[in-house]
């Protein structure tokens, strides 16, 4: 029986969800600003442990219209820069069984494009394993500048100029 779980577990070549969240947080003196997209799509190999995920810019939601006006025009031109992408590997991927409940503390190191520019990353993410199905957490500091994304000389107190990108995948599937 243990044989046959093992060789199911490796037979999952892909995994997939797309409702995966990724939200943003940014402190300032004036108001925080948030934003949250619950439509992202993510990929998961885990023999491979690559990973990427797809989001989509003018998806994320602000609580003031203005703001997510503000955001995808002036900001991010979503118009021009549509999307935002991640393209990672998961470092001892192939060590996460999906037959055993454990929380997985994984080191992700790969490419982050956004506004036109891509940049290495490295974080820590966090892979759940219950009842067979993986869930995975993570939080990305970004520097705005990195990525040119210009702030106004008048609005430029009120922003902070490192954001705080949250990944939050509740449940990937088989693919």
């Amino acid at each position: 029986m243990v044989f046959f779980l093992q060789v199911c577990t490796s037979a999952q070549t892909k995994l997939f969800t797309k409702t995966g969240t990724i939200s943003f947080f940014s402190k300032t003196n004036i108001e925080n600003i948030s934003a949250r997209n619950n439509k992202v799509l993510a990929v998961w190999e885990p023999l491979s442990g690559k990973i990427e995920f797809s989001v989509l810019m003018k998806g994320f939601e602000f609580e003031k219209a203005l703001m997510q006006e503000h955001f995808n025009e002036d900001y991010v031109e979503s118009d021009k820069y549509p999307k935002a992408t991640l393209k990672a590997v998961i470092e001892n991927s192939n060590s996460i069984l999906l037959t055993t409940d454990k929380t997985h503390s994984v080191k992700v190191n790969g490419t982050l494009t956004m506004h036109g520019v891509t940049k290495p990353i490295s974080t820590i993410a966090t892979i759940k394993v219950k009842d067979g199905i993986a869930s995975a957490t993570a939080v990305l500091p970004v520097l705005l500048a990195d990525y040119n994304i210009k702030i106004p000389a008048v609005v430029a107190d009120n922003i902070n100029k490192k954001i705080d990108i949250s990944i939050n995948i509740p449940a990937f599937k088989s693919l």
